[in-house]
């Protein structure tokens, strides 16, 4: 048998506002969430016991290949399909890490459609979606990589969101910023509140199929973890200043907890030409011309 492949498209936060932090200590989100055409790659081979080799170009960034949320995804698919076949992962690294792009969340994501496959499981087999939310917050969304309304610890979804096509141009400092450590940066307390606009419940139908419309409903919805990202990585900055400057933009804003920022344009042609300039100024960055969806 071949070995089964799947992409892990980068997870894009049009929107993120926190909505306040649980007693717990998790804290409540509301996120516009699409996916873009840049990703990883994820391999499952049957033949063989569980196992996971990460290669490709940032492959040395991803950590241990036993931590991975791919081997932890598919150990939790296993607890759950009793008799499950698993099998010889590999994943092709071609995302930046720790970069706001839910970037291991897509990864497992991937493993546990390529698991259900294997397996005969349908793709709205309770299992997998119990195994995701196991696994990780943004596991759940990236099971079906389909632009959404995202909720709650990243549990609640909407069903698939009519988004027109967004070109958009992705750009990452190449420093990498925690989840964990941006949250803590933003400081709020069990049970605390955070001030800001209403984020809407559904999409308004008037934003389907029209971009400009989109974008001034994005551009009214902030990103509430910029602050504190841009606060332990003031690079983040100068990505946000050198796209928010060019002409093409007609929207500049961070994804997740950072540290990667996208502009969004308005053809392909358009984001090309600007990733082109982004590089030629800053050879080091990873800069991806992409569509969103």
């Amino acid at each position: 048998m071949e070995p089964m492949r799947a992409r892990a498209p980068a997870k894009i936060n049009l929107t993120l506002r926190v909505v306040g932090r649980r007693t717990d200590g998790f804290h409540d989100l509301a996120s516009i969430v699409a996916f873009a055409g840049a990703g990883d790659l994820v391999f499952l081979d049957p033949r063989g016991p569980l196992s996971l080799h990460v290669c490709g170009p940032t492959a040395a960034a991803a950590g241990p290949d036993d931590d991975n949320l791919v081997l932890r995804a598919a150990r939790a698919f296993a607890e759950r399909v009793p008799g499950a076949r698993l099998g010889r992962f590999v994943l092709e690294k071609r995302l930046p890490v720790a970069a706001g792009l839910g970037g291991g969340s897509s990864d497992a994501a991937a493993a546990l459609r390529l698991l259900a496959a294997l397996n005969g499981l349908a793709p709205e087999d309770p299992r997998l979606f119990e195994a995701a939310r196991a696994t990780g917050s943004d596991v759940p969304v990236c099971l079906d990589p389909r632009a959404r309304m995202m909720r709650g610890v990243g549990d609640v979804l909407s069903p698939p969101l009519a988004l027109p096509l967004l070109p958009a141009v992705l750009v990452n400092c190449r420093v990498a910023v925690p989840t964990a450590g941006v949250f803590r940066a933003l400081g709020l307390a069990p049970g605390a509140a955070l001030a800001g606009p209403a984020h809407p419940q559904v999409l308004p139908d008037a934003v389907a199929g029209d971009a400009n419309a989109l974008r001034t409903l994005l551009a009214g919805l902030p990103n509430d973890l910029e602050p504190p990202a841009l606060a332990l990585a003031p690079q983040i900055g100068r990505a946000m200043e050198l796209l928010a400057a060019a002409p093409e933009a007609r929207l500049v804003r961070m994804s997740g907890s950072g540290a990667t920022v996208f502009a969004l344009t308005d053809t392909c042609c358009t984001a090309a030409a600007l990733a082109r300039r982004v590089l030629a100024l800053e050879p080091g960055w990873w800069v991806k011309p992409t569509v969103l969806r």
